[in-house]
């Protein structure tokens, strides 16, 4: 029987697992969900992202694809996936794809969000899902310099040295930020992503924030292509992926339920 491509959405709640990609422990959400689709499936079955994830990342709507010969309805795929997955992971949606269809390559572009509590306090309830600060931030103060990062700039000076990224170049279309109550939340577009480029992005615009440093700073970091330059990277607590951009014409959805889970 001819193979068919299968494209998976996906959320978890990262903080007990390390990152998405496999590792030789098997805690990571990667390995958890290939185990349940082996079950499900009880033949081996090898995954492909839209994007990977750090350990304690969470992700609302990673994207999957892979290639099997079983015969199954997008329910079918959903529920009887699910029942081999632990509680922090979950398929939330399941639809065939053409062969064309690369869940990486796809993709025009990636999605994240950042919440952040602001509170003398640090977090209980939401240990884990939330970054923290205990200084009060200043909103003007970060925009200012959150748009000195918009557009196609060498993001070396946020650049992990363990990045396997061919180029430190990369578009950033948006860096939103808004606040609810004692909560803020950092949304951010772009192209692609250099590994932790988000994280050390965050902990600049933070410094900034508590008034450590001047919003000027964020142009000075960024020319200077140098991570010792930026500020150290800030905590995967709170860090959300909210998944891929893909053309319409692969019609597949662009947002899961937990999306409404995050304020603002």
């Amino acid at each position: 029987m001819q193979p068919v491509r299968i494209a998976l959405g996906i959320s978890y709640l990262g903080t007990r697992y390390q990152g998405w990609q496999s590792q030789p422990s098997g805690q990571t959400v990667q390995d958890r969900l290939e185990h349940a689709l082996g079950k499900f499936t009880t033949q081996p079955v090898s995954l492909l992202c839209a994007g990977r994830t750090d350990a304690g990342v969470h992700g609302l709507m990673q994207v999957v694809h892979f290639d099997t010969p079983l015969q199954r309805e997008p329910f079918s795929w959903i529920r009887g996936t699910n029942r081999f997955l632990p509680s922090d992971i979950a398929v939330q949606w399941a639809q065939p794809v053409p062969d064309a269809f690369h869940a990486r390559a796809s993709a025009l572009g990636r999605r994240y969000a950042y919440v952040v509590l602001e509170s003398p306090m640090r977090p209980s309830v939401e240990a884990g899902r939330v970054g923290w600060v205990y200084r009060p931030l200043d909103h003007a103060a970060m925009l200012k310099a959150a748009a000195m990062l918009i557009g196609e700039h060498d993001f070396s000076a946020f650049r992990a040295s363990a990045c396997q990224a061919l180029s430190p170049v990369k578009t950033l279309r948006r860096l939103d930020i808004s606040r609810r109550g004692a909560y803020w939340r950092f949304d951010f577009e772009a192209s692609a992503f250099l590994h932790h480029m988000i994280r050390n992005i965050m902990g600049s615009l933070l410094q900034i924030g508590q008034g450590l440093q001047q919003p000027e700073w964020m142009h000075e970091v960024l020319q200077a292509r140098d991570r010792d330059a930026a500020a150290p990277t800030f905590s995967p607590d709170g860090l959300y992926f909210l998944g891929p951009l893909y053309d319409r014409k692969w019609g597949l959805p662009d947002r899961t339920p937990a999306y409404d889970s995050l304020p603002c």
